[in-house]
C-alpha cells in the first residue's frame, strides 16, 4: 500500500506517453489507416509484446542493482529525470508547431504474422526505449521496494500498452478520429509538455 504513490506516478507517465506519437504509435496509426484495422492491431500486440520485454528485462536489472548498490539509484534517477525532461522539450516543440504529426507509415501490406513480428521489432530495437523504460521505473521503484512492486509495474503497463495501442489500431482506421486528433494535438502535447516538466523534476529531485 505504501508503494501506491510511485506505482500510480510510473502507470501515469506510461498512459500519457501513449498519447505522444513516437515511431511505435504513428506505425499502428499509419498501418491501420493504409493497410487494415487487423493489420493495425497485429502490429500493436506485437509492440506490447515488445513493451513487455523491455519493463520485465528493466525490472530486473533495476531490482538486481539497487539490492546490490543502493546509490546505483541515484544515476539511474539523474538519467531518468533528464530524459523525462527532454521528453518535455519535445512535447513542448510539437505543440509549438503547426505541421500535421499523423501520416502514412510506408509500410507494406503482409500476414498477421508478419505484422506482429514488425511491431516486435520496432519496439524492441528502439534506442530510446530503454531510457524510458528507465525512467518509468525508477519513478515506480524506490530502494524500499519488494519485488512484487516491480511485477505490478510490470504487468499494469503491458496491459496499458495492449489497451493503449490497440485503441490507436481501432480508433485511426476512421478517418473522423484522424480529423479530430489533428485539432486538439498541439493541446495534447502542451499537457503532456506540463507532465513530463513535473515527473523529471520531481525524480531529480527526490532523496529517496
Amino acid at each position: 500500500m505504501e508503494h501506491f504513490p510511485e506505482i500510480g506516478l510510473a502507470f501515469g507517465a506510461f498512459a500519457l506517453g501513449m498519447f505522444s506519437p513516437g515511431p511505435n504509435i504513428l506505425s499502428v496509426i499509419g498501418t491501420s489507416m493504409t493497410v487494415s484495422r487487423k493489420a493495425g492491431l497485429a502490429l500493436a500486440m506485437g509492440i506490447s509484446a515488445g513493451s513487455f520485454c523491455w519493463a520485465s528485462m528493466t525490472a530486473i536489472g533495476l531490482t538486481a542493482l539497487i539490492a546490490a548498490y543502493a546509490s546505483v539509484l541515484t544515476l539511474i534517477k539523474i538519467v531518468g529525470g533528464l530524459y523525462l525532461l527532454w521528453l518535455a522539450f519535445k512535447a513542448f516543440r510539437s505543440a509549438a508547431s503547426t505541421e500535421p504529426t499523423v501520416g502514412s507509415s510506408g509500410l507494406a501490406s503482409g500476414s498477421l504474422h508478419t505484422f506482429f513480428l514488425r511491431g516486435l521489432t520496432i519496439q524492441m530495437t528502439n534506442p530510446k526505449a530503454a531510457l524510458t523504460w528507465i525512467a518509468i521505473m525508477s519513478l515506480g521503484l524506490v530502494h524500499s521496494a519488494p519485488a512484487s512492486t516491480a511485477l505490478i509495474v510490470v504487468i499494469g503497463t503491458t496491459t496499458l500498452s495492449v489497451v493503449g495501442h490497440a485503441a490507436y489500431a481501432i480508433a485511426f482506421s476512421t478517418k473522423r478520429v484522424v480529423a479530430l486528433y489533428n485539432r486538439v494535438r498541439r493541446w495534447i502535447d502542451a499537457a503532456l509538455g506540463v507532465f513530463f516538466t513535473v515527473a523529471g523534476v520531481k525524480l531529480l529531485t527526490s532523496r529517496t
